[in-house]
Formats: structure tokens, sequence, C-alpha cells
């Protein structure tokens, strides 16, 4: 397979009139689509925006390449467009970009693509290459220009010597590298070839480890590593770095691995960066140095990777819970109610041990996030010591926190051991001496205040006055939808999943949920209906994704507003916010609570009160509809992208 095999002249567009980021990415899509290449063109959208919000994938020198791989794609492809004017990409260089390049991949799966895109990738940093596709004259021209450097490259790797593995390290600097970005598809490899390229005209020998979504790539050796002089870790996630140790460590975000490479690779022959100790907290999970992170940012980093971890056994247990009380209904005002049959039993008993997991996991990946890998055991174990000792979720978050940074205190004590001992941290000093002081811990200082605080917490919210309760209400509701899916967002729904189990562990119905779930399944719901009664202030493409939207709404998927957030912020999220709050406000005013963590209105069935909850949802897209639809400005009328000729401008 090679690079023109994923792209098609009908999807590449050589005079691209996009004007801005977001009508770019629209036409690239649509160009995608095109290709026959989606299953969900909004839903594959929406993940290339999102994947924008994470960091711009222009990459400088007029070049951008925005991409998604998600399961909304059929199979991998590529579409490419030209704008001769330049559009603002926010690229890392600050300049318009000119060339683009869309990459869509499908989840999972085979992963052959990868390997053409990250040629692709590396052809990119070519300036003769980037020249002659701008000057194509035709899309048959564009592909013979790709394929042609494509053959070059292919017996360019098949008869030169892998710069890659060091000639002769005595005489020549050899240093060592590792590339990554969080999708692995496009960065990780053009930042290993910045490297390897410039490294080589330099006169210095190079071994660059990639971290792709293809897996794990020229993975360097114990003996690479003790060779090197230094090592530069370009990446925006997490790579292993406790190998290292002992090392010179330059970190630094991706972006400067395909920017700076000369100025990197000469920081690690200066000799004047830091030795790396084996502190697991100066990961390269960051775009730069940990100390240029701000501590905030630091705890929202790792309390989010407990967060992603901890989801799918929530989700997944909860709605077990939630179809075990549904489809036992026979038994409804019971001491049986939920158990009563053994269909309802098997659910409940599945459901609340992948639920019951919830704590240590939480807790394992918070750890894991500070402390590397050795401080997941003791991360997990302090969620269950958390979980049985009447602690809960709070307990269960300082379990982590305190479980990462023992790993870091350790590593720290045992830095000076002999060589010969070193082996001896991960395998017997960090598992049993961490058990031990997080045990003491736990039980000791830890879960006596906190399970306090939580049977105050918990009476306090019980005791609340029907006021107080619709104000809690109102602001999770609105939180909701105030970054669709953001740490604002996270942090409602984190309050809501800890709601749900009670401090001895048990699963109950919450009404702090209810009114979680509510606020986020309006503004999908709201911007859908908006589309159906103001269509002339949405784009025909935005008119045709209405019935996706609403069914990612119904289904409580917040993110489904995302791309008409990113394109109009300023109307869309206070619309948003303010008809989420009131939905959530409103179910708690008719006391509905919920015990499942998700499902939408699949989990109608469970919520007490069920028919003033739907009443709550109808009444917050209604009031945010409407603010939306007047506040929203309306469009000019002869723009292609938003008139047909058969739109009535005269009527809404």
């Amino acid at each position: 397979m090679r690079i023109v095999d994923l792209l098609k002249n009908q999807s590449i567009d050589l005079h691209a009139a996009a004007i801005d980021k977001n009508s770019a990415i629209d036409h690239m899509v649509d160009l995608m689509a095109a290709n026959g290449n989606l299953i969900d063109k909004e839903n594959y959208k929406k993940c290339v925006f999102a994947r924008e919000q994470e960091g711009s994938t222009g990459i400088g020198e007029g070049v951008a390449i925005p991409h998604a791989k998600t399961a909304a794609v059929r199979e991998p492809g590529l579409a490419a467009m030209i704008s001769q004017d330049g559009i603002n990409f926010d690229s890392i260089d600050e300049e318009p970009a000119h060339l683009f390049f869309l990459i869509a991949a499908p989840e999972g799966g085979e992963n052959v693509h990868l390997e053409l895109l990250s040629r692709l990738s590396r052809m990119l940093m070519d300036d003769q290459f980037r020249d002659s596709l701008m000057e194509s004259k035709s899309t048959d021209d564009f592909l013979a220009i790709i394929d042609n450097a494509e053959t070059k490259q292919r017996i360019s790797e098949s008869s030169d010597t892998d710069i890659s593995t060091p000639v002769s390290p005595s005489s020549r600097p050899f240093v060592v590298a590792v590339t990554a970005c969080p999708t692995g598809i496009a960065h990780t490899y053009m930042a290993a070839e910045s490297l390897e390229t410039k490294a080589k005209a330099m006169g210095i020998d190079i071994k660059v480890e990639t971290d792709g979504s293809g897996g794990t790539k020229n993975i360097l050796t114990t003996e690479d590593i003790e060779k090197a002089v230094g090592v530069i870790v370009a990446a925006d996630k997490n790579v292993e770095t406790q190998r290292f140790s002992g090392k010179p460590v330059l970190f630094v975000n991706v972006a400067r691995g395909i920017k700076e490479p000369e100025v990197l690779i000469k920081q690690i022959l200066s000799r004047q960066v830091p030795v790396f100790q084996g502190n697991p907290e100066n990961k390269a999970e960051t775009p730069a140095n940990k100390r240029n992170e701000g501590v905030g940012h630091q705890i929202y980093k790792h309390l989010m990777n407990g967060v992603s971890h901890m989801l799918p056994f929530v989700i997944g247990g909860g709605i077990m819970i939630a179809l075990a009380f549904l489809f036992d209904m026979q038994n409804a005002g019971t001491a049986q109610f939920g158990s009563g049959t053994p269909l309802a039993a098997f659910l409940k008993n599945i459901g609340g041990l992948s639920f019951g997991m919830m704590m240590p996991i939480l807790a394992g990946y918070i750890a894991m996030s500070i402390g590397e890998r050795p401080a997941l055991m003791p991360g997990i174990v302090g969620g269950f010591l958390a979980t049985t000792g009447g602690s809960g979720f709070f307990g269960a978050l300082f379990a982590g926190f305190i479980g990462g940074f023992l790993i870091l205190g350790l590593n720290r004590l045992f830095s000076n051991l002999p060589k010969a001992l070193e082996g001896t941290k991960p395998v017997l000093l960090f598992p049993v001496i961490g058990l031990i002081l997080i045990g003491i811990i736990m039980t000791y200082i830890i879960n006596p205040p906190t399970a306090l605080f939580n049977a105050w917490l918990a009476d306090t919210l019980n005791g609340m006055s029907t006021s107080s309760r619709i104000i809690l209400g109102f602001v999770l509701g609105g939180m909701m939808s105030i970054d669709f899916g953001g740490p604002i967002n996270k942090a409602a729904y984190v309050f809501g999943t800890a709601s749900l189990m009670s401090a001895s562990g048990n699963a109950v119905s919450s009404g702090i949920m209810a009114s979680v779930m509510v606020g986020g399944m309006v503004p999908p719901i709201a911007i859908a209906l908006c589309t159906l009664f103001f269509k002339r202030k949405f784009t025909v493409k935005e008119r045709q994704s209405c019935i996706t939207t609403f069914i990612m709404g119904a289904s409580f998927i917040t993110e489904g507003a995302i791309p008409f957030a990113a394109s109009d912020p300023l109307h869309v999220i206070p619309s948003c916010a303010i008809g989420s709050a009131a939905a959530g406000a409103l179910s708690m005013l008719f006391n509905c609570t919920l015990p499942a963590p998700h499902g939408g209105i699949f989990v109608f069935g469970v919520v007490t009160n069920w028919p003033m909850y739907l009443v709550s949802l109808l009444i917050g897209s209604i009031v945010a509809m409407l603010i939306l639809g007047v506040i929203k400005k309306t469009p000019y009328k002869n723009n292609a992208l938003y008139a047909t000729a058969t739109d009535d401008y005269n009527t809404i």
C-alpha cells in the first residue's frame, strides 16, 4: 500500500476558498467524506475539532495536518487542500498555513496505514517537496509528486545506512531521543524526522524512538541509553522515563522537536542539561519542563488520568445496576427491588462489582500519573482502604495523590543505592514499603476525619432546604455546559458520579447525578432544536447535522455541541449554560434522582419521578434554544455557506 492509495483525486482541492480555521476543517471533512472514508461525518468532524483544542496541528512552514482517530472512520484516508492566500491556523510559528492534509484513522483494527502516514509526515519536512506540491497544476500532478517522493524515500531507506544506528560512537557523539504526541499519527514522526535529519547534517549519530498509534518503534535499548551523551524527550503525553535515570535529559514538547532540532541537539552536546534523577514527576507528559507548568494544571492532569481510567468501570457498572432495576419493576418498592429475578440479580452483581472498582482505579491511576508504574499498587490499595474505611471518593483522591508522592519520596530516599541494588527498588523496596506506608496513612490519618466529613456532607445534602437544593442543581447543570467535556464539565461530572456511592460503599440513586446528566444533555438538544426553528442562523452543513446532534444530546454526549461552540462561542456557550442550569435546578425541584452515571434517555426508566425529569430536560432545552435563536447573529444572506435556492429569509 502506498500513500496515493489513501488519497484520491476527489479528496484534493488545489484552490480552496476557506477563510478561517473552522471553515478549512469543514471543507476538508467534506473532501474526506467524498472519498467514502467516513461512517459518521459529523462525529468525525467533532473529533477533529476536539483534537485542535488539545493543541493546533498547524506545524509551521505553511503546513497543517489536522487528524482524528475514531470509530466514526470506516477506513483510513487522506484529504488535501491548498490555500494560496493562507489561513490563520494557530500554527506554532504563527504564520498562515497554505498546505493542508487531513488524516482519518479508524479506531482499532489494523494499523498498516500508520506507517504510510508517518512516511508522509516525514516527507513534509522537506522544503522542496512542499514547494512542488504548492505549484501543482492538477490533482494528478499533486498525486504524482507524492508518489515519486515516496518511491525515492523507499529506495533510500532500503539502500542507505540507517542513520538511527551509531556508526562510530567512540569518535562521534551519540544522542538518543523519544518523540510522542497525543494521537501518535503525525507529529510523532515529524519530530523524529526533523531530529534525525538535523543530526545527520551536524555529523551526530542519533537514535529516535517513536511512540505512535501503531506502537513503539525503534525502541531504545539499555546499551543505547548507556552510550548516549544525553536524551531528548519531545513528547506531549506520558512516556517511560525511569530508564533514563542518571542521564542528562531534556524535556520539551513535540512541537520543539519539529521546529528546533538543532537547538535541542546543541543543548544536549553542551552537557549543561540537568541529570535526570529518576524522579517520575519530570515525565514528558507536559508541553514543557514541569517547572514551567502551574501546580493547579499538574493536579488537574493527575486527576484526569485517574478519572479517564475510572469512567469505564463507573459507566459500565452503573448502567448494569440501572438495568437490574429496569428488569425488576415487578418488585419495585420491596426489599428485593433490583435483585428479585435471576436476570436482575445477575446484572446487579456484575454491575456492583464493576462499580465497586471505582475508588481503587481512580486512586491507582492518579498515583501512577505522579509516580509512574511503581505507584500503581499503593494507589489501588489506598483506594480499597478508602472504600472499606468510609472515606469514599474523597479518601480515594487523597490515596491517589499520597500513593504517587510516596513513591517519589522513596525514589529520592533510595537514589544513592549501589548500582547492583537498583533492580530491587521496583520489585521489593517500593512495593513493600509503599504498601506499609499507604496502609498506615489511610487507616490512621486519612480515613477517620474524611469519613466524618462524608457523614456531615451526606447529612447536609439530605437536610438541604428546597431552595438550597435548587441552587446546587442550578450550579451543577450550568457547569456541564461551560466547556462541553473540559475541566469544568468534568469537575461537575466527577462530583455527580461520586454521589452515586454511599460512605459504606453501596450504590445509591442520586439527585446530584440527575442534575448533572440533565445539564449535560441540554446543549446538543437545544442546538439541534435551534437549527430547526431558527434555520437562517445556521449554515446548510450545520442544519444537516441536526439529527446527529440531537441523538448525541439524548445519549448524554455533551461534546456534540463542540463544533457549534467552536464556531460561535460568545453566543452558544452562554445560551446553553443558562438552559442547562435551568434544567439542573428543575431536576432538584422535582426531587428527581438517578442511579446510573450515564445513558441519557436510555436510563430514564430508572429515574425517580422521570416524567418531571423529562419536563426539566424539555424546559432547559427550550430556554437555551430561544436564547440562542435570539442572540445569534444572522449571517450574510448571499453567503453560499448559509443560503440555498429554497431558503426563505423572511421567516424563521
